[in-house]
């Protein structure tokens, strides 16, 4: 293998103090050991048999855990936490790891939640930071979103942040959140290094899409998937109970279908399923509308799930952007109910329709129990690398194993779900629609899987 990803883990500099987590350097003393920089996994695990394989430092993973040495000096250190972008099952459970980490682990005793995002390092905004210790946190993994706030844009504001951060003695940045905020975050090590400050700025990654790319699974993903599930579960009743009943489900997903690819396999219950990665036709012999007949014909009901960014080029094309720099989306759910409507008014075909939209409902709600392990993990292998000197560097799990992937990396793409992957294939099986609801010869839309995208399967 030759890598093509570079993977080198930033380090501010040699770590020379000894930790005050007593681990074993040995291996059979049944005592946990620590973890080394020499230590790393493979990121890609194709293989073919009788070929010799050659590893690069670019297809290697250093392993995330606590180290032996130390760059920061826990009783001099003053660390401070953020949560950026939208909501998401998990946020609490993140922040409760860090500090009872920080707190219990390695006797760091200022830690300061920055509020509602990277707003609370604006000046402008004038927010007190909150001081967190274990008593304010100890049971905030009970309550959905996050004790310190959230709010979208502001990370583009950097040398102001960086400001803040100097002027709050912050020499330890954990930052939770998902694509944009680690970009934000990417430009707040890096303008750092340039000041020659020494600052170390870990992210926890935080995207219900699970759009984040050299990552198996983000946080919240999981309780993303079994909340929507309860949804699709009314809607396929709701159908089930009226003639020619429709059900249709709307979840998140602006790029990528992940949520709703997972839901559908979760069920086995919806008919027809919309993801941004895949053109369909409304209107012809091909499109969905046909299909959703046919159905109707057959079996008197369906259930539709779609993800919030399918179908856009159903709307006029906008340029409009919200905080975050995201494109502001068209709402796809109450679209497809008035065209399916009008559908069947003007075929004569007697129908009953019932819409849902959980989104908020899943963002706000507490994690599940998976998830809440996940978090923890999470939470404590982003506090052992920091207080090692790591920094532009998130924490993941690859290939079963949570390791150290540097930003720069990690925002460099998306994940999308890859409609050649057995990923869709199953969902195909599943929901038994065609793999294409596009008429030939019509352009439909085209926007098919992205070249640069980092597919999954």
């Amino acid at each position: 293998m030759s890598g093509t990803i570079d993977f080198t883990i930033q380090n501010l500099g040699p770590a020379t103090i000894p930790s005050p987590v007593k681990l074993s350097t040995r291996g059979d003393d049944y005592i946990a050991n620590y973890v080394t920089d020499s230590q790393h996994i493979v990121y890609d695990l194709a293989a073919q048999p009788d070929r010799d394989y050659r590893f690069s430092r670019g297809d290697l993973l250093e392993l995330a855990g606590p180290r032996e040495k130390l760059y920061f000096s826990p009783a001099k250190t003053h660390a401070a936490i953020v949560t950026c972008g939208g909501l998401c099952p998990g946020l609490n459970d993140v922040i409760r790891s860090i500090v009872m980490c920080l707190w219990y682990q390695y006797g760091v005793r200022s830690i300061a939640g920055i509020r509602y995002g990277y707003r609370g390092l604006l000046p402008e905004y004038n927010l007190e930071e909150m001081r967190l210790e274990p008593s304010v946190v100890e049971n905030i993994h009970t309550m959905g979103g996050t004790v310190l706030g959230s709010s979208r844009g502001g990370g583009q504001r950097t040398a102001e942040m960086v400001d803040t951060l100097e002027r709050m003695n912050i020499r330890v940045l954990f930052v939770i959140g998902g694509d944009g905020s680690q970009k934000g975050a990417l430009a707040i090590s890096e303008e750092a290094a340039r000041r020659n400050l020494k600052i170390a700025v870990v992210g926890v990654p935080k995207t219900i899409d699970n759009d984040l790319s050299f990552i198996e699974r983000s946080f919240g993903f999981e309780t993303a998937v079994s909340i929507a599930r309860q949804s699709v579960d009314a809607a396929h009743v709701e159908a089930r109970g009226a003639f020619n009943g429709i059900g249709i489900v709307k979840v998140m997903g602006r790029e990528s279908g992940f949520i709703a690819a997972h839901t559908t396999l979760a069920t086995n219950d919806v008919n027809f399923l919309l993801i941004p990665e895949l053109p369909f036709d409304l209107d012809g012999t091909n499109g969905l509308l046909a299909h959703l007949t046919r159905r109707l014909e057959r079996r008197h009901h369906a259930v539709i799930l779609v993800a919030e960014g399918a179908g856009q080029h159903l709307f006029p094309e906008s340029d409009m952007t919200d905080a975050s720099g995201n494109r502001k989306l068209g709402d796809i759910g109450p679209l497809l109910c008035r065209r399916i409507t009008d559908h069947c008014t003007s075929t004569g075909v007697e129908t009953s329709i019932k819409y849902i939209d959980p989104s908020y409902i899943i963002r706000s709600t507490p994690a599940n129990p998976n998830d809440s392990i996940y978090c923890a993990r999470l939470g404590t292998n982003a506090t052992h690398a920091v207080m090692a000197g790591k920094t532009g560097v998130l924490i993941g799990l690859v290939n079963g194993q949570f390791v150290h992937i540097p930003m720069k990396t990690a925002v460099s793409r998306r994940n999308y779900v890859d409609p050649e992957s057995p990923l869709w294939r199953d969902v195909l099986e599943s929901t038994g629609q065609p793999a294409l609801m596009v008429n030939r010869g019509q352009k439909g839309n085209t926007k098919f899987f992205p070249a640069q995208a980092a597919p999954t399967t």
